[in-house]
């Protein structure tokens, strides 16, 4: 799956091909099975992504699907996602827990995406090669 393009996900799940929560599940194994060498996550949202998958299958099921909904994103650690782990790639953030969702995460809610978790970057992204993320490059 990890190989086609977003409007051929989308396509597939509304046809039934597979479901979100199977669409997830295969998106969070290979992040288990990649993410140790390419150090790509600061955090990963697992349970949280597969709630939000059950829903989305829910919504397709009743015909009230948004244009994202049940496809897996990852967003960069700068968004704050209401309960998730936001540190925007540095050490004073490392325990900080977003109270709310940015409005860019609203968005991506409304349109039925499913957050797969928080991708690392560069500290408070200043920088673009991700070279100075406390979490290392």
């Amino acid at each position: 799956m990890h190989t086609k393009t977003l409007a051929q996900l989308a396509a597939a799940l509304r046809a039934g091909d597979f479901s979100s929560e199977e669409l997830t599940r295969a998106v969070l194994d290979r992040i288990g099975r990649l993410d140790g060498q390419l150090n790509s996550f600061i955090t990963v949202s697992e349970e949280r992504a597969l709630e939000q998958a059950r829903q989305a299958d829910r919504r397709l099921a009743a015909g009230e699907a948004g244009p994202l909904t049940g496809i897996p994103v990852a967003q960069k650690d700068i968004f704050c996602s209401d309960g998730v782990l936001t540190t925007c790639g540095s050490r004073m953030l490392e325990n900080f827990i977003a109270p709310y969702d940015a409005t860019v995460v609203e968005r991506f809610n409304h349109a039925g995406a499913v957050l797969v978790g928080k991708t690392n970057m560069d500290e408070f992204a200043m920088g673009s090669s991700n070279e100075t993320s406390f979490y290392g490059p």
